[in-house]
């Protein structure tokens, strides 16, 4: 089972250098000590303390909690088409997606992770056929591997026009694919990269929102191009998707944007 990419230090850690505050502005708006405020970060747990801070980064306080006690995690997600790789890019868990129709066999392949060979390993025993590869960023860990993939299958490989890749062509928000009976929308989310997008895939038993770095399960991107925009992008353009969609994130495990709505301390309560 894949561990949560972010524990609550890591959150506190995000809004923290999102919103621009020291640890001594921090201390005194949340009237703590800033030695206290350090320890949070550290990951010590206090909850009074955590729950002073978690009103000045403007995060919801109970799911901050639910993270620091491990008392959610999302609910494993299965579904008949999608298929999540993991793979090892130095000290962390990278994940890409294969999404294809169980009629037709048809797939799109989203990022590469560090290592291309259990996608095309999952290829070869599904028996798919990959028809293109879609980019969410082009931070190094999720095209690690883009030149084998594209090689092997032979697809062509599409990116946000705000990003390059080796090979890619340039798409703008808005752009409509379609693979069997599959239909996929991208939406620019960007924040965490300058051109982060995200991938809705329509066709399956539930929609699919290949997501990249813009959300994480109970987190979400650091937000280091615009921890503002990432934020807004975030809540207009994934979490107003119905509950059931299942968001594949590029780091951790799946989740579903009912589930973030509830337990995610960026965004509960504000959807």
């Amino acid at each position: 089972m894949i561990a949560l990419e972010d524990n609550f230090a890591d959150v506190l850690g995000k809004a923290q250098r999102g919103l621009g505050l020291s640890d001594t502005q921090l201390a005194e708006k949340a009237r703590v000590s800033s030695q206290k405020v350090r320890s949070l970060r550290e990951g010590e747990f206090d909850e009074l303390a955590l729950l002073r801070v978690a009103g000045v980064l403007g995060l919801a306080a109970r799911p901050l909690c639910e993270l620091a006690t491990g008392e959610w995690r999302p609910e494993k997600v299965e579904m008949d088409g999608l298929g999540q790789i993991s793979t090892h890019y130095h000290d962390m868990l990278v994940n890409a997606y294969l999404v294809w129709s169980p009629s037709s066999k048809e797939a799109i392949a989203f990022d590469t992770g560090a290592d291309s060979q259990p996608m095309l390993d999952l290829v070869a025993k599904s028996k798919l056929t990959v028809k293109m590869i879609l980019l969410t960023h082009a931070h190094p860990d999720h095209v690690a591997d883009l030149d084998r993939l594209q090689k092997k299958t032979g697809a062509p490989v599409y990116i946000s026009s705000r990003e390059a890749a080796d090979g890619a062509t340039p798409i703008e928000e808005g752009k409509d694919f379609r693979v069997g009976k599959l239909h996929i929308t991208s939406r620019l989310t960007w924040g965490h990269s300058r051109g982060g997008m995200t991938f809705v895939v329509e066709g399956l038993k539930h929609r699919v929102a290949v997501v990249g770095d813009s959300l994480f399960a109970g987190s979400m991107g650091g937000g280091s191009v615009s921890y503002e925009d990432a934020l807004r992008n975030n809540l207009e353009k994934i979490l107003t998707l119905p509950d059931d969609t299942i968001i594949c994130p590029g780091h951790g495990p799946m989740t579903t944007v009912g589930e973030e709505k509830l337990h995610n301390p960026f965004f509960a309560g504000q959807v």
